[in-house]
């Protein structure tokens, strides 16, 4: 009696025929309905919030616009020549520039060297721990409206140090050459606590195996930062100055409670160049703000390519 093939098979040891590589694999009619089912919700709110904005954001930017910010016709690329014909755009560019890099990078180096301090093994360092992220769990409206009082001139805790030591009082937000330093001090403080949270996590990852090894080898302390735990925290940074490049570009909170913006534009960057244009003072120069808008967009997405072009390669996967 002969036996079945798929016994045959098992007995011989030979596969069954597998499917070509390179070839795909066919999915039914149903499996497809079904993907596409699951897939509705998220695409639905992408595009109502998501897609629509950036596609009407460009519409305007093409447009003029009347008094209500209707717009009315067809412009093209004349308000881009504006906008970057503009001595005072220009200089919201740079203000922009310099306000990402006084805050992005001391976020990250300050949180990583805080996480890299509370690794000690020692009693309490837990309750450092809690204190030290408690700035993530405030909102960007209550850290202004406490940082508004340290910088009061007149009863301010800053300028009751300086009068301590003998020094005069400094116009913390209202002086030109202090506002943009001392709103980059608060966005970093609102910004520690996440990247510590996210830096300790990163620790968490690292095999204590590697640290025994190398203090076996005789190294210290430093000498295992620098060689042990930094290159195997380079993800973790790398993550960390892409999400703080973008969320610095992004601050509005900070700048409308605290400084609205001044004093003389020190502290307009593109985000709230686009709240002045559109919105205020009885502003409604849409068509100009959206152009401010995918300006900001183009800043953002060249600034992620760029350190995912540079940053990447020195990122180490082990």
């Amino acid at each position: 009696m002969s036996q079945p093939a798929a016994t045959k098979t098992r007995i011989s040891g030979t596969a069954p025929p597998s499917v070509p590589v390179g070839k795909r694999p066919k999915y039914n009619r149903r499996e497809l309905l079904t993907a596409a089912l699951l897939l509705l919700p998220s695409m639905a709110i992408f595009a109502v919030f998501n897609f629509y904005p950036l596609f009407q954001s460009i519409y305007l930017s093409l447009h003029a616009n009347d008094i209500l910010g209707l717009p009315t016709r067809f412009v093209g690329m004349d308000q881009y020549i504006e906008f970057f014909s503009n001595p005072e755009l220009r200089r919201i560019t740079v203000v922009t520039a310099v306000f990402v890099v006084m805050t992005a990078l001391p976020s990250v180096v300050i949180g990583i060297f805080l996480a890299l301090t509370l690794q000690a093994r020692i009693r309490g360092v837990n309750v450092f721990r809690t204190l030290m992220s408690t700035p993530f769990g405030f909102s960007a409206a209550a850290t202004a409206v406490v940082f508004a009082v340290f910088f009061n001139p007149a009863v301010g805790v800053f300028n009751g140090i300086l009068r301590m030591m003998g020094m005069d009082s400094v116009g913390w937000l209202t002086n030109p050459t202090f506002a943009l330093p001392s709103l980059a001090m608060v966005c970093v403080w609102g910004n520690i606590g996440y990247t510590l949270l996210v830096a300790s996590a990163g620790l968490q990852n690292i095999p204590d195996e590697l640290y025994e090894a190398a203090r076996l080898d005789g190294a210290g302390r430093w000498t295992v930062i620098r060689q042990v735990v930094l290159p195997l925290l380079t993800p973790t940074i790398f993550f960390l100055i892409v999400i703080m490049t973008i969320n610095s570009l992004q601050t509005f909170g900070e700048i409308h409670i605290l400084t609205g913006g001044g004093p003389n534009g020190a502290t307009t960057t593109l985000v709230y160049g686009i709240y002045q244009t559109a919105f205020a003072y009885g502003g409604s120069n849409y068509g100009l703000a959206s152009v401010q808008a995918v300006v900001l967009l183009v800043v953002v997405t060249a600034a992620t390519w760029l350190q995912f072009r540079v940053l990447q390669r020195k990122v180490f996967y082990g």
